[in-house]
């Protein structure tokens, strides 16, 4: 088989029952559905015995979060040319994996692509993990074509053409096989969220595109792991930023000027203000009597600082000579999007669909 669609479960008993028949349905022969079991609690392996036999089942016995759960399912999957991540609270219709598959097959600079991922609530709508395709700004807050901040834009076909972006959404992923295993799967320290834009990042700095393929739409229900008020998903998301720009940003401004000690103090100064940034985040947190808020970001720095790998001008310089004038960073957006999200409100968009 060509195809491999892995989904991995951690006490989502009712989304596998659901949403997993509609996946099967729709695989065709030449794709497998996976389940990998994170050690749930809520007996979704003894409901996929029981319901689903024909299913291959991983057991991986305790739960490695995002990042450690598909690098250690996939590792355990060959002679597959292509992997699929897919959430368990993910609908999709009959024909959704086919142009995934024929766009890879097409271009074969694509590392990794994705379908537009709308709302299972409001159906007409972009959904908040991944809408059309993600983007970063100069400071590196993410955000997706379609979703900026919690405003959420109406579907009304103004992303249908084929676009490179900057990342994709790991609620429906697909990428390369050989490729996952080249970069060495997702970052396990960021146990899950961000995980797929450092892993994408790093995907356009040895050379390949991430595509956002419309042909392909996919309905994400969302929130089904961390609830969007969780102080816990505070800390991940704030750390994780941290460590993706740790990861990433020097060589990204190395390839814009070629000189590896420059790269590096301009990706040291964004990421200072980034923290500062962040401070200013932790305090509206405690004007607000969100104490718990607070905490999470003061505790993402800390493990920010205890976790990071410094990048040197050395290594820098070592990835510039190879790439130099090679690689190609996308979706990298010159502006503020925080900053003119607040001020221009849902007007905002109308500077995406000019990009």
């Amino acid at each position: 088989m060509k195809t491999a669609v892995v989904i991995l479960n951690w006490n989502t008993k009712e989304f596998l029952e659901k949403f997993l028949p509609g996946v099967l349905e729709s695989a065709g022969k030449d794709a497998e559905v996976i389940v990998a079991d994170s050690g749930s609690t809520d007996g979704s392996m003894e409901m996929m015995k029981e319901k689903f036999p024909e299913v291959r089942r991983i057991e991986l016995g305790e739960n490695l979060g995002f990042t450690g759960g598909y690098n250690k399912a996939l590792s355990e999957l060959d002679g597959f040319e292509y992997f699929i991540l897919l959430n368990s609270d993910i609908e999709v219709p009959k024909r959704w994996l086919e142009p995934l598959v024929e766009w890879m097959e097409a271009n074969p600079d694509c590392g990794a692509c994705a379908p537009k991922l709308l709302s299972w609530y409001k159906r007409d709508h972009f959904e908040y993990a991944g809408a059309a395709g993600g983007m970063i700004d100069r400071l590196g807050y993410p955000f997706c074509r379609g979703r900026v901040m919690k405003m959420v834009e109406l579907d009304y076909g103004q992303y249908n053409d084929p676009k490179d972006v900057f990342w994709a959404s790991g609620a429906c992923l697909m990428v390369r096989s050989k490729l996952f295993r080249e970069l060495g799967g997702l970052d396990a320290r960021f146990f899950a969220h961000m995980e797929e834009i450092d892993f994408c990042w790093r995907l356009q700095l040895l050379g390949y595109r991430i595509c956002i393929v419309p042909g392909s739409e996919v309905y994400h229900l969302g929130g089904g792991t961390l609830p969007a008020n969780s102080p816990q998903k505070i800390l991940l998301n704030f750390r994780n930023n941290l460590l993706m720009l740790e990861n990433n940003l020097a060589k990204t401004y190395g390839l814009r000027n070629g000189d590896a000690g420059k790269a590096c103090r301009a990706a040291r100064m964004t990421i200072a203000k980034r923290m500062i940034l962040d401070g200013m985040s932790a305090l509206v947190y405690v004007l607000s009597g969100k104490i718990s808020w607070f905490r999470a970001v003061i505790q993402a720095h800390r493990e920010y600082r205890r976790s990071r790998i410094k990048t040197t001008p050395e290594e820098v310089g070592r990835y510039l000579q190879e790439w130099f004038g090679k690689a190609r960073v996308n979706g990298m957006y010159d502006g503020h999007i925080v900053f003119q999200a607040l001020i221009k409100g849902n007007k905002v968009f109308e500077n995406l669909h000019r990009l």
